[in-house]
């Protein structure tokens, strides 16, 4: 038995043999306030991702829009946040909580309404703890909806409006990804299926890439990318070290979208941030490798993408694998996130930092992956079924297949929709000439940078 394997099975022993709800008066309420400080934490860390989505995005880009880049995801924060509250919320978790747009009185009090915790014996919850107080939760549920908005950002990038992209993120996090979550986290069809997503490899990342395709296809691909007969130009992004701090910041932020996800400050999180690191690192050694035979050379940003897929990959079952499937599962991801830059490149679809490879084809993986390597004794205790490579049959993974393709078909055909009004009311696309201009003179007045560092970069 390998050493983590030995520590996951003493510590589900411990966690099981300490009951929270046999806990006295005092020892709940340190209980309660150190799962709301662990969540409010890991809500700052899922908000530091923004910043390196903006990095990644800005790096693998040209610098005539670096600064167009910055404004987009600082506002998929600051819009999805508002409009997540406002419209989102109530529809992610229905008859639990109220959007802000609730009928109380002037529309702000469905949000504030539970605030407090309910610390009688009967809030417990089946798995042993207490419900969060509503704003931590809400703190860090918004900060997962403006991630699922922000990855479209960097598969539009270099030619699209800001305008048009505003209203894109509004109606996103208002609207589609909380319909998303309520099939799930919300107790819908998908929770009632048997469907597992711990922390989001279908319902953010999903989300948000196949929302990142149809916005490229209805978009089209930036000015020169193909030549007449069809065939990919490279359009190298000014700066590699920008893009990899970006890589690296999502994957300090990672310790707050999986851990947190267990939704209390238990002896399981450290077992789940360990197996995000091996993610990390299963995927980054597989991007790396595929590249370096495929190309003849290792290609720094198919690593940096081969990291953000494995970690993508996990999100759903992390809660019930074990080492090995952790590792093969972003192994996998690792190498799919290869072929499916070049495959989308060969169906002329443009786009610039592989947003659907690593979130969304990627993120259709991890939940297969859940159907085949979820373990019969899954370390936060729950009792789902087994994967099928675990003898669990094929049960599980086919409500791992039907979620996948309910959440692609679903997202997909609303997203086009959505796009496509856009595109025709003439909100979307640049002209050709502020597109060769570049997006931040031309969307915001002026320049990422200085003239005299665009001469170099």
């Amino acid at each position: 038995m390998s050493i983590l394997s030995s520590v996951v099975v003493e510590l589900s022993a411990t966690a099981e043999q300490y009951d929270r709800t046999q806990a006295s008066g005092a020892e709940v309420l340190n209980m309660v306030v150190l799962d709301n400080i662990f969540i409010f934490v890991c809500g700052v860390l899922v908000l530091l991702m923004q910043a390196g989505f903006a990095l990644v995005e800005a790096g693998l880009t040209r610098a005539k829009n670096a600064a167009n880049i910055m404004m987009k995801n600082m506002m998929d924060a600051c819009i999805g946040i508002l409009a997540f509250a406002a419209v989102g919320w109530g529809i992610a978790y229905p008859g639990t909580f109220n959007g802000w747009l609730s009928s109380a009185g002037l529309g702000i009090g469905g949000f504030f309404d539970g605030a407090l915790v309910d610390l009688s014996p009967e809030a417990v919850s089946s798995d042993g703890f207490y419900p969060l107080a509503v704003p931590v939760d809400f703190f860090f549920q918004a900060a997962f909806a403006a991630t699922a908005a922000t990855i479209v950002s960097g598969a539009v990038a270099e030619r699209t409006k800001f305008v048009g992209y505003l209203l894109y993120s509004v109606l996103l996090t208002a609207f589609i990804y909380p319909m998303v979550v309520s099939w799930k986290w919300g107790g819908g069809w998908l929770d009632e299926l048997g469907f597992i997503d711990f922390a989001g490899s279908g319902l953010v990342h999903m989300t948000g890439g196949f929302a990142a395709l149809a916005a490229t296809m209805v978009l089209g691909p930036r000015i020169d990318k193909f030549d007449e007969d069809g065939n990919p130009r490279g359009l190298p992004g000014h700066s590699i070290p920008l893009a990899m701090v970006g890589v690296l910041l999502l994957f300090i932020g990672w310790f707050g979208f999986n851990p947190g996800s267990q939704l209390q400050a238990d002896l399981m999180v450290p077992i789940i941030a360990v197996l995000t690191m091996f993610s990390a690192a299963s995927g980054g050694v597989a991007g790396m490798a595929v590249s370096w035979i495929k190309g003849g050379k290792p290609d720094v940003s198919m690593a940096g993408n081969g990291m953000l897929a494995g970690l993508v990959s996990v999100c759903s079952g992390i809660g019930e694998f074990d080492w090995f499937g952790t590792i093969a599962t972003a192994f996998v991801a690792g190498t799919l996130v290869v072929f499916s830059v070049y495959a989308i490149e060969r169906l002329r679809i443009d786009d610039p930092v592989g947003a659907f490879s690593v979130h969304g084809a990627a993120g259709l993986w991890g939940l297969v992956a859940t159907g085949l390597f979820a373990t019969t004794t899954p370390i936060n205790g729950a009792t789902e079924s087994a994967g099928l490579f675990y003898g669990g049959g094929f049960g599980l993974l086919g409500d791992q297949i039907i979620g996948g393709l309910a959440i692609a078909v679903i997202v997909f055909a609303v997203s086009y929709i959505m796009f496509t009004a856009l595109f025709r009311l003439g909100l979307f696309r640049v002209d050709a000439e502020e597109e060769r201009i570049g997006l931040d003179i031309c969307e915001h007045g002026s320049a990422g940078y200085g003239p005299e560092l665009l001469t170099v970069v």
